[in-house]
């Protein structure tokens, strides 16, 4: 199923297409505290209740690969909102990548993306019990900041994202936690992926992490050149689509 997704992606890129299987991208607003948080909603079709999916992109930015990626999901049956973290700066450049990511306070990020699931349980379409989010890099960490913080997240699945240490934060997570990391990933080593998961199984917490030995950091993307590993990036992104159908759909 996994693969098929993908070769429909690949043929979505090919004709510049937004959306598969579910109705274009949309932009769209929510409260976020005292500002304004911004991403794009895709819909599936069908008048729902749908489960909800909240996507959140790396520290490139929301750029095509992770609206192509949202737009699938979309055509799995999830309302998908990818919140736009950078208010519409993408990167192209290293540099600017990590100075994007270095400028943005995590307090407003997981601001933006707690205000985006409560935006999305409001909605009609929405069932709100059924809601999780799915990260990869700098957005494998925000998402799971944002299970931290959000007591009514159903379901994350973290891809080569910073994790968690703290025992009072692992115990306020109620979702349940997929991850998928690198073995040759020098930002996030296996050691700190195994610590993580025992600590959460400790906690008596749900837990599954899956390390592939000979990837990289961001092994996932097809835009990583040298870095894409396609049989380890097949099997992860099938796992986080088995993952979220159990977890969050009836």
């Amino acid at each position: 199923m996994k693969l098929h997704r993908l070769l429909l992606c690949l043929i979505a890129l090919s004709f510049g297409l937004c959306a598969l299987g579910s109705r274009a991208q949309q932009p769209v607003t929510f409260p976020s505290g005292d500002s304004t948080g911004q991403g794009l909603l895709y819909l599936p079709h069908g008048a729902g209740p749908h489960p909800a999916l909240v996507v959140v992109h790396e520290w490139w930015g929301l750029n095509d690969w992770i609206k192509h990626e949202a737009a699938g999901y979309a055509a799995q049956g999830y309302v998908t909102l990818a919140v736009d973290l950078y208010h519409g700066r993408v990167a192209t450049t290293m540099e600017l990548a990590h100075e994007l990511s270095r400028g943005l306070p995590q307090d407003q990020g997981v601001r933006d993306l707690t205000s985006a699931v409560d935006w999305l349980a409001k909605r009609s379409d929405v069932n709100p019990q059924r809601i999780g989010a799915v990260g990869w890099c700098m957005g494998g960490g925000y998402a799971i900041q944002l299970a931290v913080a959000s007591p009514t997240l159903r379901a994350v699945a973290v891809n080569y994202g910073a994790l968690p240490t703290d025992k009072a934060a692992l115990e306020r997570i109620h979702a349940t936690v997929l991850g998928n990391f690198g073995g040759q990933d020098m930002g996030i080593p296996p050691a700190s992926v195994h610590a993580f998961a025992e600590a959460m199984r400790g906690l008596g917490k749900p837990v599954d992490v899956k390390i592939y030995p000979d990837a990289g950091h961001a092994f996932e993307n097809p835009n990583n050149k040298g870095g894409y590993r396609p049989a380890d990036a097949a099997d992860a992104l099938s796992r986080i689509d088995r993952f979220l159908a159990a977890e969050l759909k009836q």
